[in-house]
C-alpha cells in the first residue's frame, strides 16, 4: 500500500506504528529517512526526490520472515527504519551468516537485481522490522534519466562490493579468534550488542562452544 500524506496518516493511528507518526510530525515526511541516507550519498533535487516518491513504500516484516528469499528474483531494494535484519546462505541445509542490517541501512539482494536471475542470498528479520522500500526497476529507470541517480546506484554498489570484499579477506586471512577480536574492536559494535551469541558464532564462522571459549580466553587477558 502506497503511502499518503502525513495529516491523513495521522488521523488513521490505527494503520501506524508510533514511529511513523514521529516522522511526520518531526519532518513532514514519512520518507525523511529514506532522503537523508540518499543525501549523504548525492546531492538530490526536489524534482528528482519527486519522482522517486510515487513508488515508496512502507513495509513491516515479522520477526522470522524473509525480504529476499534463495531462489526468488529480488524485486524491492529497502532502507531499515527500525530493526534488524540477517544476510544468509544456505548450504547443505546449514545457514551460513555473512551479514547483519540495522537502521539506516540499505538491503536488498544485489546480485540478483543486477543479474535477474533468482537470488543465492536470504534475507530475513531477526525482530520484527520496518522498512521504506521501492522497486529496484524504478530505481533504473532513474538512473537512465538523471546522472544523479546513476552516481547514487554506482555509489551504492560500490559499498556493497567493499563489504564483500572486506568479509572475504576477513575469512581468508584471519584465524576464528582474531575474527572475533576484529568484530570487538570495530564499528560494528551493534553487532555484539543485538545479535544472539549463536548467530555471531554462525557469523565468524565457528560453533557457539568455539566463541565461548574465545570469549573466556579474551576476558582474561
Amino acid at each position: 500500500m502506497l503511502l499518503i500524506p502525513c495529516f491523513y496518516k495521522i488521523l488513521s493511528v490505527s494503520n501506524l506504528t508510533i514511529l511513523k507518526n514521529i516522522y511526520c510530525f518531526m519532518y513532514n515526511n514519512p520518507f525523511y529517512i529514506l532522503r537523508s541516507k540518499i543525501e549523504q550519498l548525492v546531492k538530490l533535487p526536489e524534482e528528482e526526490w519527486q519522482l522517486l516518491v510515487p513508488f515508496l513504500e512502507f513495509k513491516s516484516i515479522k520477526k522470522g520472515h524473509f525480504f529476499a528469499k534463495e531462489g526468488k528474483i529480488g524485486g524491492e531494494i529497502g532502507i531499515i527504519v527500525q530493526g534488524t535484519m540477517r544476510h544468509f546462505y544456505t548450504i547443505d541445509g546449514q545457514e551460513k551468516t555473512t551479514y547483519f542490517y540495522f537502521e539506516n541501512a540499505f538491503v536488498g539482494p544485489y546480485i540478483s537485481f543486477i543479474s535477474g536471475k533468482p537470488s543465492l542470498i536470504n534475507i530475513d528479520a531477526l525482530i520484527d522490522t520496518e522498512l521504506i522500500v521501492f522497486p529496484y526497476k524504478i530505481m533504473l529507470q532513474l538512473q537512465q534519466k538523471n546522472i544523479i541517480w546513476e552516481r547514487f546506484g554506482r555509489l551504492i554498489a560500490e559499498w556493497a562490493l567493499i563489504g564483500t570484499e572486506e568479509r572475504m579477506v576477513e575469512l581468508l586471512t584471519l584465524n576464528p579468534e582474531q575474527r572475533y577480536i576484529k568484530l570487538l574492536e570495530s564499528n560494528k559494535n551493534k553487532i555484539t550488542e543485538r545479535i544472539p551469541q549463536h548467530l555471531i558464532a554462525n557469523y565468524l564462522g565457528i560453533t557457539p562452544v568455539s566463541l565461548s571459549r574465545i570469549r573466556n580466553r579474551y576476558m582474561k587477558r
